[in-house]
């Protein structure tokens, strides 16, 4: 029975804040057949490379912009050479309703405008390293959608990738936004809890990890 009970939200640093359960399973159901159909092109989901040669072991599509590091760009270059897919007006409105949800600004959530999401999928092996989202030329909010699998978030500082940190649950459903003082904290996902899911999302195993992000860059591009 008191699993029933929402819980509330968290700040866990200040402009981080942990929101347990705010996506219901209609609405993860929803997010999971977008993400399988993003997932197959124009440009399909990958493991990107690094530019020391490494790849990473969590599997990434890109709408909106595409994303490989330390840059933005309209075509994946680095995959096939195509558009990606765009970025929907039904998302700008959830990530609106995310940020109001976390700091009960309605001014900032409507200024909200998010152009790009990296979906991020994480089988049982994936991990990833401690690391600053700074590619945008923004710095409003990062919204984070969590579907599928419990993994441990690791939320660090903002300028070292090593202690003090906080590690946290985000299970299925979870919102978590960073911005203000945290908008470049360092965080990473040191483990997935493989066989947590619940098949009612749709997502039977693995984690889907959905962050909206302001670009900053010239030219919207939704549908």
């Amino acid at each position: 029975m008191s699993a029933l009970i929402p819980r509330p939200a968290m700040e866990i640093a200040p402009g981080a804040v942990h929101v347990p359960g705010w996506l219901g399973l209609d609405q993860q159901r929803e997010l999971v057949a977008a993400c399988r159909a993003w997932a197959t092109g124009p440009v399909p989901i990958r493991h990107t490379a690094l530019p020391r040669g490494g790849v990473m072991s969590v599997r990434t599509v890109c709408i909106g912009w595409h994303w490989r590091p330390y840059r933005y760009t309209r075509t994946a270059d680095d995959v096939n050479g195509r558009r990606v897919a765009a970025f929907p007006d039904w998302m700008v409105r959830l990530g609106r309703r995310a940020v109001l949800r976390a700091y009960g600004d309605e001014a900032a959530a409507a200024a909200y405008t998010p152009d790009t999401a990296l979906i991020n999928f994480y089988d049982g092996r994936a991990r990833l390293g401690m690391h600053q989202d700074k590619d945008e030329k923004s710095s409003d909010p990062v919204v984070s959608l969590s579907i599928g699998d419990t993994c441990v978030f690791r939320v660090g500082n903002t300028e070292t990738r090593t202690k003090p940190y906080t590690d946290i649950e985000l299970a299925s459903g979870d919102l978590f936004v960073f911005g203000g003082p945290s908008r470049y904290v360092y965080h990473g996902v040191p483990k997935v809890h493989e066989g947590s899911a619940d098949p009612a999302t749709g997502l039977r195993t693995g984690r889907l990890n959905i962050t909206m992000r302001v670009t900053g860059l010239q030219g919207r591009y939704t549908e």
